[in-house]
């Protein structure tokens, strides 16, 4: 769409059939108005027309019958009414009436249309001083096709680098966005790392603690697509918290099993974390009841990743650890 999209096709047509509406209807829209008529006249008009509707529905059924009585009713209640009454009437009718007759004189005063004689609200919107005009393009295919919104960003983009607009704006966002998750998740890994290093002085510890964290993260995900639950700039934000929420129940079973402890799954310990993860759940799972969508999907995603944190913690990392490193007596 450019500037000239403004200048219609086939004007010499379509203005030679707006030329013989004005001959037909000129005459009758340039007539000088007549003289507002008395209230005693309107009385006598309504009951003119309710006479005469009633006369052509007696003894007659039907949608056009029904109609005409009803109008004809509407009308004589109108002429009994107040003054003041019908002139509200006939404002609301003839006002609206005055205003598409005056629209219709000044559309009968047509002019070919060209680039010079465009509005000026128009061609400020289209072209600068420098002359230099707009362009707006749009895609073809499914607006509400993400992939289809991405390829038309990049090919507009390969064409024009400093273009602008929604598709371009979506791209180039949705990019910033998942850089950025990108870069909070592995430096958030990085960090736990280091701190779980710090704390558990073993390499194998460390990925005992790792593993069944990532792997939540990998359920998680997989979850999503199940459910048709995409990822949007609002709940992304779950993702890095799952990191940072889910690597402290793990630690708590991996310094119990390097403590020799056994049958994990029945000790105090479990059940400890499960209300931590009960409390810490509702928190979030409260933010699935907002009226505002990217809040609700956000809590959704953070109730979701945290259920899978917590299976991955009590039922697979148990297993993925195996017999204790020492084993301690029951005092112990």
């Amino acid at each position: 769409m450019t500037m000239g999209s403004f200048v219609p096709s086939h004007q010499p047509a379509k203005l030679a059939l707006i030329a013989e509406a004005a001959k037909a209807l000129g005459p009758v829209l340039a007539l000088p108005p007549r003289a507002a008529p008395t209230d005693q006249e309107i009385v006598e008009a309504l009951n003119l027309r309710a006479d005469a509707l009633t006369r052509a529905a007696k003894d007659k059924s039907g949608p056009g019958a029904e109609a005409s009585k009803r109008l004809a009713a509407a009308m004589t209640m109108l002429a009994i009414a107040d003054p003041v009454q019908r002139q509200r009437v006939e404002a609301v009718f003839t006002v609206p009436l005055k205003l598409d007759l005056d629209d219709m004189r000044e559309l009968l005063k047509v002019m070919p249309i060209t680039l010079d004689n465009l509005p000026e609200e128009i061609t400020g919107n289209w072209r600068i001083s420098d002359g230099r005009v707009r362009l707006e393009v749009t895609p073809s295919g499914d607006p509400d096709d993400n992939e289809n919104i991405r390829a038309f960003a990049r090919a507009v983009l390969a064409v024009e680098p400093t273009a602008i607009g929604g598709p371009i704006s979506i791209l180039e966002s949705g990019r910033t966005v998942v850089t950025a998750f990108l870069e909070a998740g592995g430096w958030a890994l990085v960090s736990i790392s280091i701190l779980l290093w710090i704390t558990l002085r073993r390499f194998g510890d460390v990925l005992l603690t790792l593993v069944p964290l990532l792997l939540a993260g990998v359920v998680t995900l997989e979850i999503c697509v199940l459910i048709r639950m995409p990822l949007n700039f609002a709940n992304i934000i779950a993702l890095p918290l799952l990191l940072g929420v889910g690597v402290a129940f793990k630690i708590y079973f991996v310094m119990a099993w390097r403590s020799g402890q056994t049958k994990l799954l029945q000790s105090s310990l479990t059940r400890a974390v499960m209300f931590s993860a009960a409390t810490t759940a509702t928190a979030f799972g409260s933010l699935w009841l907002s009226s505002h969508p990217g809040t609700s999907s956000m809590g959704k995603l953070l109730a979701l990743s945290l259920a899978c944190t917590l299976a991955a913690a009590v039922l697979f990392q148990p297993a993925l650890m195996g017999k204790p490193r020492t084993v301690t007596d029951d005092s112990q």
